[in-house]
This record gives structure tokens, C-alpha cells and sequence, in this order.
């Protein structure tokens, strides 16, 4: 997309959006503001996206596009559906960042750093959106392995250096973590360090006769 092309549309939307507040503060009428707000989120996330499209050496215009469309889709849905969102309005827009970011590597497969903000917010939007369920410890525990797993899949990533085998470090401490915070959660914590020193001594005695 052209520079001129780009400030047209950067312009015409800034017209738009202050008209829209211009009207929404010297009207009485409420009934569609919040379509009309997600409408101009939505169509300024797909210009960002057309900015990619156009010219791929912009993947940075991503993050804004998705973020943009999330918000949108957000504004959307409490139009329609006034009150009934709940934890799953922040889990949307947390989604649409998480997948900018899963975007970015898509499109530049060296830029490895995109999957660790990735799965962080893909993790915090499932973590989120079921808040109500997932309270204290249990919340903590399933971010923690989400973050785990975020981790393992980095040490998969293949580049021209090699794999990246230090992320199986994080991801495992990530992994203990969470483990130890789902146990606490759920009243298995007696049974968790029990577990976690027998196979530590399974683990000592298989190196043994593995050496002799």
C-alpha cells in the first residue's frame, strides 16, 4: 500500500471516529453506537492487515491489525450481547494479540522471539476467559504450564544454528511450577513430592546400572 494510500485511510477513519464521538455526545441515541465503534475498529485492523498484504517487509503492521479487529469484534459483541461477555471480553482481545504474534512468525520464520509473547497471551486468554473457573492456585498453575509448554515448542523451532535446546530449561522449571501449583489447588500436594523424589531415585538408580 502506498504512503499516500496509507494517510487517506489513516485520515478518512480519523473523520469518522470524530464524527461518530462528536454525534454520540451531542445525541440522545445510544442504540448503535457500539456496532458503529466495533465497525471502525474493525475496518481500521484490516487496513493495517492490507499494509502486510501489499508489502510482506511490514509485518509489524500485524500486531496492530489483529489487535484492532479483536478490540473490534470485543465492542461488537457487547453491543449485541450487553453484559454477557464477562472474563471472555478480556480473553478476545488478549486472542487477537496472542495471534498477531503467531502472525509475525508466520511471516518471518527468524523472528523465533514472536512465539514466546504468542503463547504467553494465548495462555493468559484461556486462563482468562475461564477465570471464573480457574480461581488462586489453579489459575497460577494452568498459566504456568501454558507458559511450559510455550517453552517446549521454542526448543522444537529448527534455524540455521541449530534447535534451541535451552528452552527445555524454562519450560521445565515452568512445568514444575505448575504442577506444584495445580497440586496445591486441588489437595494433592502431599502426594506431589513424594512422586517428584521417588522418580528423582528412579532416575539416580537407572544411571547407576546404566554405567555398570
Amino acid at each position: 500500500m502506498k504512503r499516500v494510500d496509507i494517510g487517506a485511510a489513516a485520515g478518512v477513519l480519523l473523520i469518522g471516529a470524530g464524527s461518530l464521538l462528536l454525534l454520540q455526545n451531542l445525541t440522545e441515541i445510544r442504540f448503535a453506537w457500539d456496532l458503529i465503534w466495533a465497525l471502525l475498529f474493525a475496518v481500521s485492523g484490516i487496513l493495517f492487515l492490507l499494509v502486510y498484504q501489499r508489502d510482506h517487509e511490514h509485518w509489524w503492521s500485524l500486531i496492530p491489525g489483529f489487535t484492532l479487529l479483536a478490540i473490534g469484534a470485543l465492542i461488537g459483541l457487547e453491543g449485541i450481547l450487553p453484559g454477557e461477555i464477562g472474563d471472555w471480553g478480556g480473553a478476545i482481545v488478549l486472542g487477537g494479540i496472542s495471534l498477531a504474534f503467531w502472525g509475525v512468525y508466520y511471516a518471518r520464520r527468524d523472528f523465533w522471539w514472536a512465539l514466546i509473547p504468542a503463547g504467553t497471551l494465548l495462555t493468559l486468554a484461556v486462563a482468562v476467559g475461564f477465570s471464573s473457573v480457574l480461581e488462586g492456585d489453579l489459575f497460577v498453575g494452568v498459566f504456568f504450564l501454558g507458559l511450559a509448554l510455550t517453552f517446549a515448542a521454542l526448543s522444537l523451532v529448527r534455524r540455521p544454528e541449530g534447535s534451541m535446546r535451552w528452552a527445555l530449561i524454562p519450560a521445565g522449571v515452568m512445568a514444575v511450577m505448575g504442577v506444584i501449583f495445580l497440586a496445591t489447588a486441588t489437595d494433592l500436594f502431599g502426594f506431589v513430592w513424594p512422586a517428584v523424589i521417588i522418580l528423582g531415585g528412579l532416575l539416580l538408580l537407572y544411571q547407576g546400572l546404566r554405567k555398570r
